[in-house]
C-alpha cells in the first residue's frame, strides 16, 4: 500500500504531460543537437522513473517525453532560445535545459513569505516577465510544481505546495498565458531534492519548479518543416 501511494503523484504528472501531448544565480545549457538524438516512444514513462531518483518527476518526465530526430533538434532550438531569454529576463530563477524541454526552479522564499502562498510584489514582476516570454513562445505547455520541506506537519505541507503551485499558475493566466496550457500539482515533503537535515539542504527543497515543453502544433510544426525560429 505504502509503494502505490508514493507513485501515485508521480504518474498522476506524468499522465498529464500525455494527456497535453495528445488533445524544469541562472545556469543554461543548449540541447539542440542533443535532441536530435533522442528515441521517443515509452521515453516518458522511462523519464519518470529517472526522475524520481534525482527527485524530479518533471525533469524525468521530459528526459523521456521527446521526438528525436531532425524534428527534435528543431524544438531544441525554439527552446534554447526561450530557455536564453528566461535566463536573461527572470531574477530569482535557475533555469535548465532539459531533453527538448525547460525547467525553471524559483526558490520558494523569493516567491512567497514564510507558510504562505501569497506571491510578493517583487516575485510578481518577474512571473509577469516569465509570462511574456511564455506567451512569446506560445506553442508549449507548463507545469507547475510546489515543494515544500519536512518541518512541520505533513499533510499541512501537502496543502502549503499545492496552493503555492495554484497561485503560480493563476497568476501566470492573469498575465495572459492560456488556462488550457497550465497544469498546477504540490508534491508537498516528497521529492526533496537534498537533505532535509540542514538549513541549506531544506532551502533547496523549498521551491517552485516550472516545466515547459512541446505542446501538439509545435511538434507538427518540426515535424513537417514548418517551425522555423
Amino acid at each position: 500500500m505504502t509503494h502505490l501511494q508514493k507513485l501515485t503523484k508521480p504518474v498522476a504528472l506524468l499522465l498529464i504531460i500525455a494527456m497535453t501531448s495528445l488533445t524544469w544565480g541562472c545556469q543554461t545549457t543548449t540541447n539542440a543537437g542533443r535532441g536530435a538524438g533522442y528515441g521517443a516512444a515509452a521515453g516518458g514513462l522511462l523519464g519518470g522513473i529517472i526522475g524520481s531518483r534525482s527527485g524530479s518527476w518533471a525533469k524525468g518526465a521530459i528526459l523521456g517525453a521527446v521526438i528525436g530526430g531532425a524534428a527534435g533538434a528543431l524544438i531544441g532550438n525554439y527552446m534554447d532560445k526561450q530557455a536564453a531569454e528566461i535566463d536573461r529576463n527572470v531574477e530569482g530563477a535557475t533555469v535548465e535545459r532539459v531533453g527538448e524541454g525547460i525547467r525553471v526552479v524559483f526558490d520558494s522564499g523569493i516567491l512567497f513569505s514564510t507558510a504562505s502562498s501569497t506571491i510578493t510584489s517583487t516575485s510578481r514582476y518577474n512571473l509577469e516577465k516569465l509570462a511574456r516570454i511564455l506567451n512569446n513562445y506560445d506553442d508549449t505547455n507548463v507545469v507547475i510544481e510546489g515543494h515544500t520541506d519536512s518541518v512541520g506537519n505533513e499533510q499541512s505541507n501537502q496543502l502549503l505546495s499545492e496552493r503555492r503551485a495554484q497561485a503560480v499558475s493563476s497568476l501566470l493566466r492573469a498575465y495572459g498565458v492560456s488556462g488550457n496550457r497550465l497544469s498546477a500539482i504540490g508534491f508537498g515533503e516528497t521529492r526533496p531534492v537534498a537533505t532535509n537535515e540542514t538549513e541549506s539542504g531544506r532551502r533547496l527543497n523549498r521551491r517552485v519548479e516550472i516545466l515547459i515543453y512541446a505542446n501538439n502544433e509545435l511538434k507538427r510544426q518540426a515535424q513537417t518543416g514548418e517551425l522555423r525560429m
